[in-house]
């Protein structure tokens, strides 16, 4: 299995807007700058494990849940 950022990116984004979070909010949940996260959602911009620790927090779920969620889209895509 490759890493990919645009899979790590749908999957935040998506999440997200199942929680019902604009981009303004929850960056603001994970303290980072909305440009930042919108840089991560889009793909451009690869997160490292301390922002995977920040983001999976805000959304209340375990750093691991959250990299399952990722393996899961890119086994998907």
């Amino acid at each position: 299995m490759n890493f990919d950022n645009k899979a790590v990116g749908y999957t935040i984004k998506r999440i997200r807007k199942e929680k019902g979070l604009s981009q303004e909010v929850f960056s603001g949940l994970a303290g980072l700058a909305r440009s930042h996260l919108a840089m991560i959602e889009t793909g451009d911009k690869q997160p490292n494990f301390e922002t995977i620790w920040r983001i999976a927090n805000a959304f209340e779920m375990c750093p691991y849940e959250l990299v399952k969620a990722i393996e899961e889209e890119i086994r998907n895509d």
